[in-house]
């Protein structure tokens, strides 16, 4: 078995760090001007080449405007972002979402499994309804919250291979970390049995080739969690 270095992060990493916690948390605002590189190297006790490449990287993941001989502003990043930008988000605080943050993911994962249950159950068949089947029992056969987390998203991506999108899948995996995370805590609010009721019923939707009522129940699950009786907000 062969093990890798460990190593800890950079100076110029806890830079873009520390600064990405104050533009997220509202300490620097959209439009505010960052102080000249020479004051922020010696605030923060880095040198310019750090403030300098830590600016940079902020820049290109959106959360920067750098104006040349004027300076550096805080940009609104949902107009200049990137998927590192949201890579940043979704570790930001340690993972521990905000309601927007919660909120968006999942009005966006709405949005992934009515398209993926409209691609899929008008060509799905009995042999791919059979393997949904046995990733929703895994959650129920699931001995701890992570496990049941980690079959809701079996399902979830098995939905996405059987619609045929070349694309589904892949943005399915893109959101695996996040999604995960707030499974995670709605089994922990909920236990991992409403996870597979919830999943259950989806299934059963699909096995009936029914779309309307499955797109209904994708609907009328995810706002339960947004706004409803099994809110995962903080």
């Amino acid at each position: 078995m062969e093990f890798q270095k460990l190593t800890s992060p950079s100076l110029r990493e806890l830079f873009v760090r520390q600064l990405v916690d104050m533009i997220l948390s509202g300490n620097l605002a959209v439009g505010e001007q960052l102080p000249p590189e020479r004051e922020l190297a010696e605030t923060m006790q880095v040198s310019r080449a750090v403030v300098n490449g830590g600016i940079a990287e902020l820049a290109r993941k959106g959360f920067l405007l750098v104006k040349p001989r004027v300076g550096a502003f805080v940009a609104d990043y949902r107009y200049n972002g990137t998927i590192e930008t949201f890579t940043a988000i979704m570790n930001y605080n340690g993972g521990r979402f905000r309601d927007a943050e919660i909120r968006s993911i999942l009005e966006l994962r709405v949005a992934l499994d009515i398209l993926a249950v409209q691609l899929q159950i008008p060509r799905v068949t009995d042999a791919e309804v059979e393997v949904l089947r046995e990733k929703t029992e895994g959650i129920r056969a699931a001995k701890s919250d992570a496990e049941a987390a980690e079959c809701a998203f079996a399902f979830q991506h098995e939905l996405a291979i059987q619609s045929e999108n070349t694309l589904l899948p892949l943005i399915f995996s893109s959101f695996k970390v996040p999604v995960h995370t707030l499974w995670l805590r709605f089994c922990a609010l909920y236990g991992a049995g409403a996870l597979y009721e919830n999943t259950y019923t989806l299934w059963d939707r699909i096995r009936a080739r029914d779309i309307d009522g499955a797109v209904a129940w994708i609907n009328r699950s995810v706002e339960d969690s947004i706004s409803g009786d099994r809110s995962i907000y903080y």
